[in-house]
């Protein structure tokens, strides 16, 4: 089996949008916060139209099943701007010799 392969493959995440379509994103990060968990996603095609270019997701993870090691999990929106940016200031900080960041 060559790793080099399967190593892309572990970075993409597919999603499904509004209208039921397979959305690929890159995986940059896991962060903490608040006890809660985010993943930072970089869409590798145009979501929507008027998207910025290189704009990032955040979304939630919320963990699914009876048992707490279940591997299930729900990526939800985050509705609540504060969070939204405490995330992202944690993720510029984190990346910030990686990334060129534009405010």
């Amino acid at each position: 089996m060559d790793e080099n392969n399967n190593e892309e493959l572990d970075n993409v995440i597919t999603l499904k949008d509004e209208e039921g379509n397979d959305v690929n994103f890159e995986f940059l990060d896991l962060i903490e916060y608040e006890g809660e968990e985010y993943v930072i996603l970089l869409p590798m095609q145009e979501v929507e139209e008027d998207a910025e270019p290189d704009e990032v997701v955040i979304l939630q993870i919320e963990k699914n099943g009876e048992n707490a090691n279940s591997d299930e999990e729900t990526y939800i929106s985050v509705e609540d701007e504060n969070v939204l940016n405490a995330v992202f200031e944690i993720f510029k900080d984190k990346f910030k010799d990686e990334f060129n960041f534009v405010d």
